[in-house]
């Protein structure tokens, strides 16, 4: 008998968690023991499971409340009864551990390739189950809200009317009428005046949950809150222009003024506001938007608005969504920004913006202050979707809950568990935890019936908040970690800003693969965009996903660093540890455009070494020398930002997207230089002669440089001001 592998440092200073496996009334081939065996195999701090369970949510349910009596957290393999277990727990006495559930049914159990390959699974459950004993995340700061119930109700009256009257009674509403149907027939105000109504047109909505301001603007000549309704106007109306809603028809309408008279003391009617309309504002904690177009154009609005528009089931799953958004709430702060890495400007010029094109909340904004340019991104705002942390080529932004350092080491851990279980040609499968696992599911209950082969038995689904979070260096490090395959999965619900942004990415990946000597055919990322669950079966059957692993990494042993907190430092790993295995015939690959990594070249006869790029460059890419006119570059570090392109004034700079594997690309190589221009008074270099002579070209002609002028271009500062004086001229003073 061979001796256990060592348990890792982790595993000895961590009691071991109790593990509840069950097969769902024998529909799955699940066995305990093997799974044991497989857990042992590999560093997973959780207890092997006991006993094959059949029915633990039911006849077994003593084993459940038996696993709550320790202190240890508890993992049950289902998901299917979390309520119920749930339900038991808070009725058992002194339960404090959190219980874990991991989906082994859907996402592999009821698969056909569950019964076929039953090692296979056996693995792809371990693995699971070793993810789920991982530690929570640490926590980061939050982002609070508080909304008292304050909604304003907008739209057409017909649609906002009846919701007013549905609402008013759990919440504070304000109706804002933008428009009115008369061909719908009778449609009046409250007898009573229960809430403020207010007409207009919407100009501009802003805020989020709690803090939304709403401004309008009013031509009703009828003021609403003067209104005492008592339907004077209407009376004396020979056009019949005035409705019950106490709105005028201005087509209708023939400036008889008749109703102005009648309202007489009330002064409720101006028709001043007809050509000079009221502007009007107002604050409120909740949007409940029924106009047919959104007020808010982004993908992905703030929270707290809600836009339904005609549609009646939308109102309603709105309706209920609202009456839930009162009191206190709180959200983890989901990014990190580190300003000195950022390269999205410098000296007035845009570099990178990425992040802020990506994020499809609208909750990143571009700021400048002397030259220097950085995003704000507002808490509140931001969905939590990751996506400007993937498009990020500095690591400047980084997604914080979980970090990079945790999701790496949760990949690392399913992987690795899953390969000392025997498993082979792992692909993990990133998924939301909406409609992302809304199909896994509907996929595995469609496989139970015969309908579909259900997720490969390869395939090991990990849920992440949103599947735009993950980029370049966690995909690269999972297959460092001894994955065949990444394969993102999105759905109809993803921004198209997400999908553009992955497929960059994605193609990226793809061309650095191929370079490293990969089969031209062999896909290490691949997206998976479907919109029901029998696409994502044929799509997730193909070989493109789930077949064997060929060339070079099906025997590359797996990496042992961590993912780190900088981006690049990871990336840097995962790059020396792929390349150090790969068949790669050329130093150099290249990239599409847009890849995080290359070099720039330099237009010698153009560039005058002014060494603006120098001072663009937010990476220390470019260096230059104090004792001589030198422009180098130390390749590894550039991030394909562009600042030095757009900032280079003789537009002499291009930029080269690529990998380059040798170690001159962690060497500082020089890309020009020049001789240096000498003081033709003093001797002493302050500048270069290419640059001398370019400025004696460009200004020798204007009449202010002409004669002795034009010789202290030659002289450095010190003696252009002494050679100044010599002659009487006054330094600064206009010739």
């Amino acid at each position: 008998m061979s001796p256990q592998p060592a348990p890792c440092t982790w595993a000895l200073t961590h009691k071991s968690m109790p593990t509840l496996l069950c097969s769902c009334n024998h529909t799955m081939p699940i066995d305990a023991d093997a799974v044991g065996d497989a857990l042992r195999a590999s560093d997973a701090v959780i207890d092997a499971p006991g006993k094959t369970h059949h029915l633990l949510c039911r006849r077994e349910i003593g084993a459940f409340t038996q696993a709550l009596e320790g202190t240890e957290d508890v993992i049950v393999a289902c998901t299917q009864e979390k309520a119920l277990f749930a339900e038991v727990a808070a009725q058992h006495e002194g339960v404090t551990a959190p219980i874990h559930f991991v989906n082994v049914r859907e996402t592999g159990g009821w698969s056909a390739g569950a019964k076929r390959d039953a090692r296979g699974f056996r693995a792809k459950t371990a693995a699971l189950l070793a993810v789920a004993g991982l530690p929570a995340p640490d926590p980061v700061p939050v982002v609070d809200y508080r909304s008292d119930g304050n909604v304003l109700i907008v739209g057409p009256a017909e649609r906002a009317m009846p919701w007013a009257e549905r609402l008013a009674d759990q919440l504070s509403v304000t109706v804002l009428v933008t428009g009115r149907d008369r061909a719908k027939g009778l449609l009046v105000l409250p007898m009573e005046r229960r809430w403020p109504v207010q007409a207009g047109e919407l100009q501009e909505v802003k805020g989020w949950l709690g803090t939304f301001e709403v401004q309008w603007r009013n031509r009703n000549p009828i003021d609403l809150d003067r209104c005492t309704r008592c339907n004077a106007c209407i009376d004396v109306c020979p056009e019949g222009a005035i409705d019950a809603l106490y709105q005028i028809d201005l087509d209708a309408c023939r400036d008889r003024r008749a109703c102005v008279k009648a309202c007489g003391d009330a002064m409720a009617i101006d028709f001043s506001r007809v050509d000079a309309p009221q502007a009007l504002s107002g604050q409120f904690d909740l949007i409940f938007d029924l106009n047919d177009a959104p007020a808010f154009a982004q993908h992905q609005p703030p929270q707290g608005y809600f836009h339904a528009g005609a549609d009646a089931g939308r109102q309603l799953t709105a309706s209920l969504a609202l009456l839930q958004m009162v009191g206190e709430f709180e959200k983890p702060k989901f990014f990190q920004y580190k300003e000195s890495i950022c390269a999205h400007g410098r000296n007035g010029q845009v570099g990178c913006d990425a992040c802020v094109q990506v994020c499809s909340a609208s909750a990143i904004a571009s700021q400048w202050k002397d030259g220097r340019g950085s995003v704000h991104v507002t808490p509140n705002l931001c969905v939590g979707c990751g996506a400007c942390t993937t498009a990020c080529p500095t690591g400047a932004i980084t997604y914080a809950y979980p970090s990079a350092p945790y999701q790496g080491r949760k990949l690392k851990t399913l992987l690795s568990t899953y390969a000392s279980a025997g498993g082979r040609d792992a692909v993990v499968l990133l998924h939301n935890g909406g409609r992302g696992r809304t199909l896994i599911g509907q996929l595995g209950r469609a496989a139970r019936i015969g309908k579909a082969q259900g997720v490969p038995v390869n395939v090991l689904p990990v849920e992440v908040f949103h599947a735009a979070s993950t980029g370049l260096d966690l995909w690269l490090a999972a297959l460092t970690y001894g994955a065949a395959r990444i394969a993102i999965l999105l759905t109809e619900d993803d921004a198209p800003q997400y999908r553009a942004m992955l497929a960059e990415q994605v193609a990226v990946a793809q061309a650095l693969m191929q370079g490293l000597g990969e089969p031209a055919d062999e896909v290490g990322v691949v997206l998976i965009d479907v919109a029901d669950a029998t696409t994502l079966d044929a799509r997730l059957g193909r070989a493109d996903v789930s077949g064997p692993l060929r060339g070079f990494r099906r025997d590359m042993p797996a990496a042992t660093f961590a993912v780190a907190a900088a981006k690049r430092e990871t990336l840097d790993f995962a790059l020396d540890h792929l390349a150090r295995h790969a068949k790669a015939t050329e130093a150099v690959i290249p990239l599409p455009a847009g890849a995080p990594f290359g070099a720039i070249t330099v237009n010698r006869e153009s560039c005058t070494l002014c060494m603006a790029c120098v001072g663009a460059c937010p990476s220390q890419a470019l260096r230059d020398q104090a004792e001589r006119p030198v422009l180098a570059m130390i390749e590894r570090n550039c991030v394909q930002c562009g600042l030095c392109e757009t900032t280079c004034p003789e537009s002499a700079i291009a930029l080269v997207p690529r990998l380059n594997l040798s170690a001159e690309a962690r060497q500082s190589v020089t890309l020009n230089e020049a001789q240096p221009f000498h003081c033709i008074r003093c001797n002493k270099p302050f500048g270069t002669a290419q640059m001398v002579t370019t400025m004696l070209a460009k200004l020798g002609a204007h009449p202010a440089f002409s004669g002795a002028a034009a010789e202290r271009l030659k002289m450095c500062s010190d003696c252009r001001v002494i050679d100044m004086m010599q002659h009487g001229e006054r330094p600064g003073a206009p010739h």
